[in-house]
């Protein structure tokens, strides 16, 4: 059998990472070992359930107010410690964080392969996001299995010296993800008791749901996305906002002071994954800075708006379900503002057809791996 050893450490890691652990799980060609960091441990316990993935190792290693230097080492040292006992014949990653950075580079120090899921997103700009963009590119030159989630990833890594024999195209495993929930959320229908009825039951307002996180936005562009949910909310009263919250006190802390009691504004906790994806489904458009849910909303049919100056996802952006819309107060609530006035320009977002995948990425790379290994590890 060939042992494929798969890290993650954060609820996107975990998403996108739990249906290739499902199938690997279910093939006796492989044994499968799964690690995670716990970068995100009250938002990964949670995808961890729905998925019903069981790690074999949980390395724990955040502890309050720690730097990114701190995290990277601790991933990299003890990391290496499960390679050493597992032997694995490949260590599976995912995206750009931090753990995947760190655990590809301890792998390298063990000459273990390293299989690179979601490899060849770009922005060009080192900072724009921070820190992924570069946790993403010094992946890829330790990486020895890229499997691209689109044709322009390919060609990016093509562009900076990858040998294409080690890139396989494979769709984003975040949307065969989507639609295992999506599956079971249509099924069970009402998933989470702690909303307020109206959100999900339906009052006649149109939901715009909220996510908003990353690093680059902290300060002053946190306060303008506040204020253009203020000024959105004011301005319509037939819409109803909702704005899970990150943990993050860098993000909290700006959200709350800005936005509790706001008429039309629901801040809640971070949601579990089937109660998000439900939350998806009954929106009427999506304004986030998030990657996944860019790829995510188009199969829904759900226009998305980006808060982000960047976005290494531009297959959205010329597919026409996505737009860049910065950090700007006036940008984003105008922006907001002609998809609820204009049905034209609405319907054109909505029915855009998703660059991202159709469901079968996991099986792809399931396949991949036992043709290039084979029962036996390579020389990375």
């Amino acid at each position: 059998m060939i042992k494929v050893l798969t890290v993650f450490g954060t609820r996107p890691e975990a998403i996108k990472l739990a249906p290739v652990v499902k199938r690997l799980e279910r093939d006796p060609c492989f044994a499968s070992v799964t690690c995670v960091t716990s970068q995100h441990r009250e938002m990964l316990d949670q995808v961890l359930e729905v998925f019903e993935v069981v790690p074999d190792y949980d390395l724990a290693v955040m502890t309050p107010a720690q730097s990114l230097a701190d995290v990277t080492a601790k991933v990299v040292q003890r990391m290496s410690e499960v390679i050493a006992a597992e032997h694995p014949a490949i260590v599976l990653v995912q995206g750009d964080t931090t753990t995947t950075f760190a655990a590809s580079l301890a792998a390298f120090y063990h000459r273990v392969s390293v299989g690179h899921v979601e490899a060849g997103l770009r922005t060009s700009n080192k900072y724009q996001p921070f820190p992924e963009e570069i946790n993403r590119r010094l992946t890829s030159v330790l990486a020895d299995y890229h499997y691209a989630p689109t044709a322009l990833s390919r060609q990016n890594l093509l562009a900076e010296g990858i040998d294409g024999r080690r890139i396989t195209v494979t769709g984003n495993t975040g949307i065969d993800a989507l639609l295992i929930a999506l599956d079971r959320v249509r099924q069970r229908g009402r998933i989470d008791d702690s909303l307020p009825p109206d959100i999900l039951d339906g009052d006649g307002k149109r939901l715009i749901l909220v996510t908003a996180h990353r690093r680059e936005s902290f300060g002053a562009p946190f306060d303008a996305i506040c204020d253009a949910l203020r000024r959105i909310a004011e301005r319509n009263e037939n819409v109803t906002i909702v704005y899970p919250v990150h943990l993050n006190p860098q993000v909290r802390r700006p959200v709350l002071e800005r936005l509790a009691g706001c008429p039309r504004i629901h801040l809640v906790d971070p949601l579990d994954y089937l109660s998000f994806v439900q939350l998806m489904d009954r929106a009427h458009l999506i304004l986030t800075d998030s990657g996944g849910i860019q790829e995510e909303a188009p199969t829904l049919g759900k226009p998305v708006l980006v808060m982000r100056n960047t976005t290494e996802r531009p297959e959205a952006v010329d597919a026409g379900s996505a737009r860049l819309v910065g950090t700007s107060t006036e940008t984003i609530a105008s922006a907001v503002q002609q998809l609820l006035d204009d049905a034209e320009v609405y319907e054109q977002m909505s029915r855009a057809q998703n660059p991202f995948g159709d469901g079968h990425a996991s099986e792809r790379i399931a396949c991949h791996i036992l043709e290039m290994l084979g029962g036996e590890k390579i020389p990375a």
